[in-house]
């Protein structure tokens, strides 16, 4: 049996009320890397969500951030990210989500992230459109970087790596109206989804962090590749842009 995009609402509804219980407590905080960091909460949210799923779903094989991969039996597999936002969160910033997607023979279907403390809800169903909140969303229809309003985020381990984005940063903050940095993939690929943001580009993720809010944003209208314009941004390496189609090509310039 497949989930319906109801289905993943709920769960993420569900996970959302952990993460917003546990907002403004003091975190127990431990390290996956010198700051690539992970809370109590995001365990208390990915056990919710791998029993719910295991529960109505058995047989599921799923991808989580914190526990890695549960192998199934079936061809339906679950990108979850229990927390994204987890450096937010432990400092209480109020910029994080969770995200879920599931994916049959190979391709994203259904997308869901939600924020729990603004209660909006981030969804799509491939070939049926984007939504916020159960209303349709569009990406923007800016056709000049000077008139775009871009965001953008760093690896974990940007003070060792040539993929560090600084560049990238620097050059395209000098051509645009500006490039934020949220500390949330999730959330920036649902705020160009929604023509928040005119296009969001990273260079070094994760699956999870991308499969939910990539398909909200192609079904929002917005073009979504990796940053070498392959049509494929969830297998590894992974990287993304996703942006308004009138600026497409000149994001891809200049990241290439």
């Amino acid at each position: 049996m497949k989930p319906t995009l109801f289905d993943l609402e709920q769960l993420a509804r569900g996970a959302g009320a952990i993460l917003r219980e546990g907002y403004s407590k003091e975190h127990q905080i431990s390290y996956k890397g010198v700051i690539d960091l992970v809370t109590e909460t995001d365990h208390a949210s990915e056990s919710f969500l791998i029993n719910k799923i295991q529960a109505q779903f058995p047989d599921s094989h799923i991808i989580a951030e914190e526990s890695g991969e549960t192998k199934g039996e079936n061809a339906g597999l679950w990108y979850i990210d229990p927390l994204d936002g987890t450096v937010n969160y432990s400092h209480h910033i109020p910029v994080f989500c969770v995200s879920i997607a599931y994916a049959f023979n190979g391709s994203v279907i259904l997308g869901a992230v939600y924020d729990p403390l603004r209660d909006e809800m981030f969804t799509a169903e491939r070939g049926k459109g984007a939504f916020l909140n159960g209303k349709p969303i569009h990406a923007s229809n800016v056709t000049e970087l000077q008139k775009s309003l871009l965001v953008t985020g760093f690896p974990y381990d940007t003070w060792n790596t040539e993929k560090d984005n600084f560049r990238n940063f620097e050059k395209l903050a000098k051509m645009t109206q500006g490039v934020r940095r949220l500390g949330s993939a999730a959330l920036d690929g649902c705020y160009v989804a929604s023509g928040r943001f005119d296009a969001f580009w990273e260079l070094t993720l994760r699956p999870w962090d991308i499969a939910a809010a990539g398909l909200i944003a192609e079904e929002a209208g917005a073009r979504v590749t990796a940053i070498d314009g392959k049509p494929d941004y969830i297998s590894a390496p992974q990287s993304i842009l996703a942006s308004a189609p009138g600026i497409y090509e000149k994001m891809m310039e200049q990241l290439n």
